[in-house]
């Protein structure tokens, strides 16, 4: 097997590392939850395919498994020692956020063991302690949804991809839950008229055919848009002539659900014609 990247998310049960793993798997990455620490250099030994386009491995490991703690460093070490690079990637959260999410979920937490969900909670942040002080990075979920930890991780994912060409991502937003904080370029689109005072469009969102009819049908929307893609057009090429990895493109309205869901999705059709290395994440449009 030829030298790969290789992310070990481990961490907090309930910090978000099946968001993590999938963010990573839509990044190119060949990805594997629950895999055995032990197996890990056997599996790195197997042959792969030259055709199949993985950007690198991921693999979360945990105190699913009960012989995770003995065999880490062990096997860790072999694997930095060896071809590959290896990169540990820790989540975690606060307490308090932790037991609102299994409350919410209704999942039994591997170390409850029938004393309580917060003695788990308290027995593996414990358990933990040494791996998250020896982790290459940290990554605290507490106040971090679902959409805005996959731009992080997308983000991580191309930081760790040997390659010289530049990732894009289009992320809708609404200013009402804070602006993105992987941002690079951020567009407010309050100005355009709202869909949301209209009762046959405000339960509706901006993936809606009848809302997308509603904010483009308009003249000040698309001399905006002529003026911004123009603007985008000339700015790509210099961030990538200048080298920058991953290139974030916010674009926010109030709720994150109508007019920046809308534009952002002309935005990304509009990079995709000529860069196939480009993403699009509605942050908010579920709230």
């Amino acid at each position: 097997m030829n030298e790969y990247k290789i992310i070990i998310i481990t961490g907090l049960s309930g910090s978000g590392k099946s968001t993590a793993l999938a963010a990573f798997e839509d990044a190119g990455f060949y990805c594997v939850d629950n895999m055995p620490v032990v197996l890990l250099p056997k599996f790195l030994q197997l042959p792969i395919e030259s055709d199949l386009e993985i950007k690198g491995f991921a693999f979360v490991m945990d105190l699913r498994e009960k012989e995770f703690l003995i065999n880490y460093p062990e096997v860790f070490e072999l694997i930095r020692n060896g071809r590959h690079n290896l990169h540990v990637l820790f989540l975690e959260a606060e307490e308090k956020k932790l037991l609102q999410r299994y409350s919410q979920t209704r999942r039994q937490h591997p170390l409850s063991q029938g004393k309580g969900l917060l003695y788990g909670i308290q027995a593996e942040r414990k358990k933990l302690k040494i791996l998250r002080e020896s982790s290459d990075e940290k990554i605290d979920t507490t106040n971090t949804n679902v959409h805005e930890l996959k731009s992080i991780i997308l983000g991580i994912a191309r930081e760790n991809i040997n390659t010289s060409s530049m990732s894009i991502n289009v992320m809708s937003f609404g200013f009402k839950y804070g602006i993105p904080r992987d941002s690079d370029l951020i567009i407010d689109v309050r100005f355009l008229n709202n869909p949301y005072f209209l009762s046959e469009l405000k339960a509706l969102d901006g993936e809606n055919e009848k809302v997308i009819q509603y904010v483009l049908n308009n003249d000040t929307t698309n001399e905006f848009l002529k003026k911004y893609l123009d603007l985008l057009d000339y700015l790509i090429p210099l961030y990538k002539k200048e080298g920058k990895a991953y290139l974030t493109i916010a674009i926010g309205c109030t709720g994150g659900r109508h007019r920046s869901v809308v534009i952002a999705r002309v935005i990304y059709e509009h990079i995709k014609k000529s860069d196939e290395s480009v993403e699009i994440i509605h942050r908010d449009i579920g709230r």
